[in-house]
């Protein structure tokens, strides 16, 4: 991580405070009970598989299970053959990460669904990082998230540090890009605007500023040992803070963050051509989808799973038939 402070202004024992201070709120936050329907998902879908640990995130962690709860996961694995899948996929997610899986598994009788996306460790360090020109997975690891299956308190040790460093990478975007002064709230609200904006993504308007006003506290909690963790000086007026950024600091990282909102739309684009290829159980989450919004059951063929985009015209003319595309 990059220091910011000034030479006369030496921060280093409060960086050392502030990490500390950050690995205890990581490690309660990681380690926070979940559904246990959704612990037995994640033994389920892991059976026999070795990664270093899944990480759950999202809506279901937000608003607790509900009968069209998408549960969301990140899986992490130490090389790519420790997940299992073809060495196509391995390939594609080593060359443009991550790929994405869905899986429909039965617990206490009933069917839950998740969507699971699979990331080396070296790329999940890699894309927590600052230098990321990838915005997703730090931004998304900034949020609340529960480690829900682990290899070793080692892997969990070393997860623990890429959720740590994804949310300290937050925060400083947060200074950024967010307002000159104003309360701690505010400068997370502004990030979660820009990154929404930068990803190729339907959300509601005041998404991010929803996940905040979720979590008011563990963002205010957050904000300032994070800016010292990364070497941040600032100063406080009442409810308010000011982050000490020079104007060509600013500008500088302003402009950096110009370069990522391009790019963010373009890779999400390549990320989506690729999961038409790669997307394991992509037919069936299509199918439920359809079936979710419009109330139209899609029956699976075997061909139609094993070859989605084949099948994909002679299903759009069915639905068409019966109207799952006329305006209510």
């Amino acid at each position: 991580m990059a220091k910011q402070q000034r030479p006369e202004e030496p921060l280093s024992g409060q960086q050392a405070s502030a990490v500390r201070f950050l690995d205890e709120q990581i490690l309660r936050e990681l380690t926070t009970r979940v559904s246990p329907a959704v612990l037995d998902f994640v033994e389920q879908m892991v059976g026999t598989a070795e990664p270093l640990g899944v990480l759950f995130y999202g809506s279901g962690l937000r608003g607790g299970i509900q009968d069209d709860t998408l549960l969301d996961f990140y899986v992490i694995v130490k090389k790519q053959s420790d997940w299992p899948r073809g060495r196509l996929a391995c390939l594609a997610n080593a060359l443009l990460p991550p790929n994405v899986e869905y899986h429909e598994l039965t617990v206490e009788g009933r069917q839950l669904r998740g969507k699971v996306a699979i990331l080396s460790l070296a790329q999940f360090r890699r894309l927590t990082g600052f230098s990321s020109m990838d915005t997703t997975v730090w931004a998304r690891f900034s949020q609340p998230v529960r480690l829900v299956w682990q290899r070793d308190a080692a892997a969990a040790q070393t997860l623990r540090r890429c959720v740590m460093r994804a949310t300290v990478t937050a925060a400083r975007w947060t200074a950024f890009l967010g307002p000159e002064k104003g309360q701690r709230e505010d400068f997370w609200n502004a990030l979660y605007r820009q990154t929404y904006q930068t990803e190729l993504r339907v959300e509601k308007a005041g998404r991010g500023a929803g996940i905040v006003a979720s979590y008011q506290e563990r963002y205010r909690d957050l904000l300032l040992p994070c800016w010292q963790a990364a070497g941040l000086g600032y100063e406080t007026d009442g409810e308010e803070v000011r982050p000490h950024l020079s104007s060509a600091q600013k500008f500088r990282e302003e402009q950096a963050w110009q370069v990522r909102r391009r790019m963010g739309r373009p890779l999400n684009i390549l990320r989506l051509i690729k999961a038409a290829y790669t997307f394991t159980g992509g037919a069936r989450y299509a199918a439920w989808k359809i079936e979710r919004h419009s109330g139209i059951r899609v029956p699976l063929t075997p061909f139609a799973e094993k070859h989605p985009l084949l099948a994909a015209p002679p299903l759009l003319w069915r639905l068409w038939r019966k109207g799952a595309f006329k305006r209510s």
